[in-house]
C-alpha cells in the first residue's frame, strides 16, 4: 500500500537543506547540532506555515497532469479527446486505446497513477497533521486554521479517489503500527467523510484571498468550491442528490464578491495566470521546478517546434474527437481559441510542412478528421490549445492549472437550478458564461430555458475515416444541451468523464472507435498490486 509512515531516525527533527543565516558576530553557539533544527528549538512563525504544508500539496501536480492521472482519465476516456496511434508511436502497449474503448485493466497506469499520487498526498497530509497535533511541530499561532486547511486538502485527494475508484480505504492516522492494513470503505462512506471534513473545517478558514492563499485551501472559498463539486456529484457518489446544498456552496463563493469572469477566457490559461480574478483554486506549475505539465509536447507535431521555439521536438499525440468539434457553433470564439487547427506556421509566419509518412513534405494542416483510434496521420485531429504556449517553451509548462474557477461555480449553480425546476435561472447563468465567447453576436450568446431542456446536439455513433458506421442520437439525453455547454466551456480541463457520467452518456453512447462496454466502467479497477498487498481490499464489480 502507499500508507507508509515517514519515520525520522534519532530525535524528532526537521531537516534543513541549507542553513543560510547564522548570526554574524556570535562567538558561542549553544546548540552543537549544526545540520538539524530540533523541534524543541523551532517555533514556526506564520511565514513558515506555507513551507510546512507545502509537501502535502505537492502531490496534486503529478496527480493532475503527469502520465495517466486525473486529467487523462477524465478526458481520454471521454468523447472530447483521444490519443490515437500516430506515425511516430503513441501505441504504448495499447493503454490509450483501452482508455478510449473502456477496456482498461487493473494493471494499467491510469489505475496506478491516480491511486498512488492521491494516497501519496493523503499520507503527506496525515504526516503534517500528526506532527502538529503531537507537538513535533509546535505551532502556536493559527494551529486550528492550519489543521482545518490540511483536512480540506486531504479531502481533496479523497475527492479524486471517490470519483475514480469509489470504494477505497479511509486513513486519517500517520503513526500506524508496523504491518498496518486499512479497511476498505464504501463509496458512500468516502463521500460522507469528504463532506464531513470540509464542513467541519470551513469555520476555521479565513476569508482573505491574496498571494498567501493562492493554491491553498486556507480560505473558505476554495473549500466551498471543492464542497460544491462534491455535492454536484452526490447522486453518483452516494445515491442521493444534493442540488440545494451544491447551490448553497456555489452561492457562498459567488456572493463573496472576490471572483469574476475574465473578459477573455484565454486570460485564465496564460503562462502567467496567477493573478487571474477567475481562479478560485489552482495547482501551481513551473517549467523548471514545479512538476510535469507537458501538454504542448503531447499534442503538437514535431514541426510545431518552430512555431513556439520549443526546446525539443514535440511528440504529437492527443487531439480532439471530430464529433465533438462538430458540436460547436462556428461563431463561438472558443472553437478557435481552444483548438489549434488548419495550416501551421513557424514563428516568422512561414508555412510548416509535415515530416512523417503520408504527409512528409506536404503542408502541415490540422484537419477535423480522424480514421480511428488505431491509426492516424500527423495532420489528423485539432490539437489542444486552451493553455497558452509561450515562445521559448520548455518541455514542461509554467501555466497554473485551475482546478476550480468562477465559471465553474456559475455553471454548477446553473445545473442545480436546472435540475430543480428553475430552467430560467439556469439559462441566465449559462448566458452570462457564454457571452464572452459571442462578443460579436449577442443573439447567439443568449440561452433560454427552452434551450436547456433539449437533448444534446452531439452526433453519437461509431465512425471510420469520418463516416458513420453506426448512429446514435443525443436527443434522448436529459438536459443534453446543458451537457453540451459544459463541454464547450470546460474542454481540456479534466471535467468531461465526470460530466458524462452525471448525464448518463459515459457508458451508453458511442463515439469514434468507442462502443459502450458496461455500466461498471464509471469506476476504474483498484490496482492489482494494491489488492495483492492488502487482502482487505475487494475489487470493484465487473473487474
Amino acid at each position: 500500500m502507499t500508507f507508509k509512515p515517514y519515520r525520522q531516525a534519532g530525535s524528532t527533527a526537521l531537516l534543513i537543506s541549507a542553513l543560510t543565516a547564522l548570526m554574524p558576530g556570535c562567538t558561542k553557539l549553544q546548540d552543537e547540532n549544526y545540520t538539524q533544527l530540533v523541534s524543541s528549538s523551532f517555533v514556526p512563525t506564520p511565514q513558515d506555515l506555507a513551507s510546512l504544508v507545502g509537501p502535502a500539496y505537492g502531490n496534486w501536480r503529478p496527480l493532475m497532469m503527469q502520465n495517466n492521472g486525473f486529467f487523462r482519465t477524465n478526458e481520454i476516456g471521454a468523447d472530447e479527446l483521444v490519443i490515437p496511434a500516430r506515425p511516430n508511436g503513441w501505441v504504448d502497449g495499447g493503454i490509450f486505446r483501452r482508455l478510449h474503448e473502456h477496456k482498461w485493466t487493473s494493471q494499467d497506469g491510469s489505475a496506478y497513477d491516480n491511486w498512488n499520487n492521491a494516497f501519496g498526498g493523503i499520507t503527506n497530509a496525515n504526516r503534517v497533521i500528526y506532527q502538529i497535533e503531537s507537538g513535533q511541530i509546535p505551532v502556536t499561532q493559527g494551529k486550528d486554521a492550519l489543521l482545518g486547511e490540511l483536512r480540506v486538502l486531504r479531502a481533496s485527494y479523497y475527492y479524486v479517489l471517490c470519483d475514480i475508484f469509489g470504494n477505497v480505504p479511509i486513513v486519517t492516522r500517520f503513526n500506524v503500527e508496523e504491518g498496518f492494513l486499512p479497511d476498505q470503505s464504501s463509496r458512500a462512506e468516502v463521500y460522507n467523510f469528504i463532506v464531513k471534513e470540509i464542513t467541519e473545517s470551513l469555520p476555521l478558514l479565513g476569508n482573505t484571498v491574496d498571494k498567501s492563499t493562492y493554491g491553498r485551501f486556507n480560505n473558505k472559498w476554495a473549500a466551498y468550491a471543492l464542497l460544491a463539486r462534491v455535492y454536484l456529484n452526490a447522486q453518483v457518489y452516494s445515491g442521493t442528490a444534493q442540488w440545494d446544498k451544491c447551490a448553497a456552496a456555489c452561492d457562498a463563493v459567488i456572493n463573496a464578491g472576490l471572483f469574476a469572469l475574465e473578459t477573455n477566457q484565454r486570460d485564465v490559461f496564460k503562462t502567467v495566470n496567477e493573478n487571474s480574478k477567475e481562479i478560485v483554486f489552482a495547482i501551481p506549475y513551473d517549467e523548471i521546478y514545479g512538476g510535469t505539465f507537458s501538454m504542448a509536447m503531447e499534442t503538437l507535431q514535431p514541426a510545431n517546434q518552430k512555431t513556439y521555439g520549443v526546446e525539443a521536438a514535440c511528440w504529437g499525440g492527443t487531439c480532439a474527437v471530430p464529433q465533438f468539434i462538430n458540436t460547436y457553433d462556428p461563431d463561438d470564439s472558443r472553437l478557435k481559441e481552444n483548438w489549434i487547427q488548419g495550416q501551421q506556421y513557424d514563428a516568422s509566419g512561414q508555412p510548416l510542412l509535415g515530416s512523417m509518412r503520408a504527409t512528409n513534405g506536404k503542408p502541415l494542416i490540422y484537419l477535423n478528421q480522424l480514421p480511428g483510434v488505431d491509426s492516424s496521420e500527423e495532420v489528423h485531429g485539432f490539437r489542444m490549445g486552451k493553455y497558452e504556449y509561450k515562445q521559448g517553451l520548455r518541455i514542461n509548462m509554467s501555466n497554473d492549472v485551475p482546478l476550480f474557477r468562477y465559471a465553474d461555480l456559475l455553471m454548477m449553480k446553473a445545473e442545480c437550478l436546472l435540475r430543480t425546476g428553475n430552467a430560467g435561472g439556469a439559462a441566465t447563468l449559462v448566458t452570462q458564461v457564454r457571452s464572452r465567447s459571442f462578443k460579436n453576436n449577442s443573439t447567439k450568446a443568449t440561452v433560454t430555458a427552452a434551450d436547456l431542456i433539449k437533448g444534446s446536439i452531439y452526433k453519437y455513433g461509431l465512425t471510420r475515416n469520418g463516416q458513420f458506421t453506426t448512429t446514435q442520437t443525443g436527443d434522448d439525453v436529459q438536459y443534453g444541451r446543458f451537457l453540451d455547454e459544459l463541454g464547450w466551456e470546460f474542454t481540456q480541463e479534466g471535467h468531461r468523464r465526470q460530466d458524462m457520467i452525471r448525464f448518463g452518456t459515459y457508458t451508453k453512447k458511442s463515439w469514434l472507435s468507442h462502443s459502450p462496454n458496461g455500466d461498471y466502467r464509471i469506476l476504474l479497477p483498484l490496482p492489482q498490486a494494491e489488492l495483492n498487498k492488502n487482502p482487505k481490499l475487494k475489487q470493484n464489480p465487473g473487474y
